[in-house]
């Protein structure tokens, strides 16, 4: 009997399991096999979605690895949701769904089939926290493998990415764009497989992850189609097979001190705002306390150093091709910033992976700069509160937009409103955007309000408004604004009060946004304030809308609600 097959010698060693050793034989596999670790390895790969067309075929060589590492590997799949095609319509609702739905999935089958290992191989935003929460759940020898970043496309002359899709039609809108460059741009934005190109939050979180351990060393910086990201699948049979044989489970990896790492790693790299939501969350799956406070104090310390898109110059594929991820951490280690003894996947600590990797070189790229000139002298995540997110919300504050903004506010209840405002002319410079009742239960769903942000930017009103919500942000997001406010209109949050004209001050220096309006006007309102009905009756958004905790508390649907 196989010391690594922990799990699945349940099924396979006991006889009064002929069941499933019927299915098992069933499936082709031999008695030699039945004495062998499985290892599940699930995909989220789908035809519909640049993200994870290309999955299935990096499972499949996943799968290969398994087998030559004397142990048995099992492809199964689960969903994913296109953050891009879903992006402006009512869809969106489902894409952070999708993350605890992918959880789920992974957790039934994986536990109802007593796999020993896992390895999960994802494309899309929520794709990867999904894995990591369930890998988190079941505790069991698990890998990462990010299906890669996607090649930049090329219209004109201009580099292209899924952010210049939802830019051009704000620029559409604005009359400073044609119909045939509209097309055109539209046409060539993804050239092809791979998650957007930037530090949006597919490549947000998969650098997340490598820091945090749960990947191998380079996997959220190989490309999608790169010989680097093959090799990477094929090291994955090698890679399980050692945390099998030494036991080393999620829980041992995913200590507090490797989601400071992971914070570090992304506060760095300038990523998207959804980190907050997913870390908090992928933290509660190992019983880690980790909160939106947490994440201020590390972004408190930690410079942005990369000059990346959204709000910077260049792609995750630069990034790679001047050395990728681990180049970055090393520098973050001698400066101090990591902390070098937390486990990976690769059975070592963070400092021993780094050993081998070449230093950065500040002479022959510009993508990351030195700490002694950064980007930014902190973090670009911050945590704002006052009496318009009493429990929290987070800005994403690059620099550029200024560190104070006071507007008159104007209220729309949903982004589909906002847009007829800026094709209406209602939205002016100096106002502070508000679009709420998209919160976590409002939405239900959370949506993102990129198309929003874009068309605000392709408008030309990306400098001179501030954006403020409940819903989410894409990591493609960028200028002044505020998400994740908490508490959500839907419950009354005083979001749900404000009314055209009033005043609003976001202070990312002091970390406060305030509605000045008297305490006597506010509770005039609020007494006629009633909660609207639940936008969802029945099904997933209904469920959800039931179980989910606040965006402060990472929207989880498992835990017990107060």
């Amino acid at each position: 009997m196989s010391a690594i097959n922990k799990y699945s010698r349940v099924l396979t060693q006991d006889e009064t399991q002929p069941a499933a050793q019927a299915m098992l034989y069933g499936i082709g596999l031999t008695d030699g096999d039945l004495n062998k670790a499985q290892v599940g390895i699930v995909s989220m790969g789908y035809d519909g979605n640049t993200c994870n067309m290309h999955l299935n075929d990096l499972a499949a060589v996943v799968k290969k690895s398994v087998w030559e590492n004397d142990m048995v590997g099992l492809i199964f799949n689960t969903i994913g949701v296109s953050d891009g095609i879903s992006n402006g319509t009512d869809g969106m609702r489902y894409s952070l769904i999708s993350r605890d739905l992918i959880a789920d999935s992974i957790e039934a089958v994986c536990g109802a089939h007593y796999y020993d290992g896992i390895i999960a191989v994802p494309g899309c935003d929520k794709n990867m926290p999904g894995s990591i929460i369930a890998m988190g759940r079941l505790n069991r020898p698990s890998i990462m493998v990010y299906g890669g970043t996607i090649a930049p496309g090329h219209y004109k002359g201009e580099e292209l990415n899924i952010v210049s899709a939802f830019e051009a039609l704000g620029r559409k809108i604005a009359g400073t764009l044609d119909e045939d460059d509209f097309k055109g741009i539209v046409m060539n934005a993804c050239p092809g497989p791979g998650a957007c190109g930037g530090m949006y939050t597919a490549n947000t979180m998969a650098s997340a992850i490598e820091a945090l351990g749960m990947s191998l060393p380079y996997s959220s910086s190989n490309p999608a189609l790169s010989n680097e990201k093959k090799e990477e699948c094929i090291r994955a049979g090698n890679a399980i097979r050692v945390l099998l044989e030494k036991n080393i489970c999620p829980s041992d990896i995913m200590t507090r001190e490797a989601f400071e790492n992971a914070v570090t790693v992304i506060m760095t790299l300038g990523g998207s705002t959804n980190a907050v939501l997913h870390l908090i969350a992928m933290a509660w799956s190992v019983g880690v306390s980790f909160t939106q406070d947490d994440i201020q104090r590390i972004s408190d310390r930690v410079p942005v150093l990369a000059d990346l898109k959204p709000s910077g110059k260049y792609l995750m594929e630069d990034v790679h091709k001047m050395g990728g991820i681990p180049v970055l951490m090393k520098y973050l280690l001698q400066k101090g910033f990591l902390h070098g003894n937390c486990m990976t996947v690769t059975g070592k600590t963070i400092a021993e992976n780094l050993e081998e990797v070449p230093s950065i070189c500040f002479d022959n790229q510009k993508i990351i700069y030195p700490v002694e000139h950064p980007i930014k002298q902190t973090g670009h995540l911050q945590i704002l509160y006052g009496n318009l997110a009493e429990k929290g919300s987070v800005a994403k504050i690059s620099g550029k937009e200024g560190e104070i903004f006071t507007g008159p506010a104007r209220v729309f209840d949903g982004e589909h409103e906002l847009i007829k405002g800026i094709q209406s002319g209602r939205v002016q410079p100096g106002d502070v955007v508000v679009i709420r009742y998209v919160g976590p239960r409002g939405g239900p769903g959370m949506p993102e309000m990129l198309k929003p942000t874009s068309a605000i930017i392709g408008a030309g009103l990306g400098k001179s408004v501030a954006l403020i919500t409940d819903g989410r942000f894409s990591g493609g997001t960028h200028g002044f604004v505020v998400g994740h406010i908490t508490p959500e209109a839907y419950d009354g949050g005083l979001i749900a009060l404000v009314q055209d004209g009033d005043f609003i001050e976001l202070d990312a220096v002091q970390r406060t946004m305030t509605l000045k309006v008297d305490e006597v006007e506010i509770a005039k309102r609020r007494n006629k304030w009633k909660q609207p009905a639940l936008n969802a009756k029945k099904g997933l958004l209904f469920k959800f809308a039931q179980r989910t905790t606040t965006a402060a508390e990472g929207c989880v649907t498992d835990a017990v609600k107060e």
